[in-house]
């Protein structure tokens, strides 16, 4: 079995699962890929907001009254996550490959560290839109995770397939 690692910023297309599939079509052996979506905190990203802000003196104990507002938009990403990880893991199996997923709330890099070791990934790919200035200063996903992990880390583009539409010449 050979077990690639996924992980994606949002719901695999199915150009971007054929893309995926396609690099490993002459594999001698059974790839599996393990697709991890990040997930969202929504109370850390709020207090992070707010100490960023420097007015966490004045907001923070009211945070305690959004308690319960916080948690019902954190089950809504959450689900929106899941939904993400089932589309994505279903386009994966759609095209006859052995699939399964995943959301994480810890840090992208370090939830993919910890998949990589528990599934014994041997490679790793990366699935995002463009961040230019992070890819700049070498502080994205990709290069993160060359620094972590022991084994090969392909980043690709997402698939735009609104601006692929925009961009097709017409007869």
């Amino acid at each position: 079995m050979y077990d690639v690692v996924l992980l994606i910023e949002q719901e695999l297309t199915e150009p971007d699962a054929k893309r995926v599939v396609d690099l490993h079509q002459d594999m001698p052996e059974t790839v599996k890929y393990h697709v991890l979506v990040p997930c969202h905190n929504a109370e850390a990203g709020v207090e992070a907001s707010l100490s960023a802000l420097g007015t966490a003196d004045l907001y923070g104990a009211g945070l305690v009254d959004q308690r319960e507002d916080l948690a019902e938009a954190q089950k809504a990403i959450d689900s929106e996550a899941k939904d993400c990880t089932g589309r994505s893991v279903q386009r994966l199996r759609d095209l006859g490959q052995r699939a399964e997923g995943g959301i994480s709330h810890d840090r992208p890099i370090d939830a993919l560290t910890a998949t990589v070791k528990k599934v014994g990934g041997q490679e790793v790919i990366i699935l995002t839109r463009s961040h230019i200035v992070a890819e700049f200063f070498h502080l994205d996903w990709t290069n993160s995770a060359r620094r972590h992990l022991g084994v090969p880390v392909l980043h690709l583009l997402e698939h735009d397939e609104h601006k692929a539409r925009k961009q097709a010449p017409t007869n």
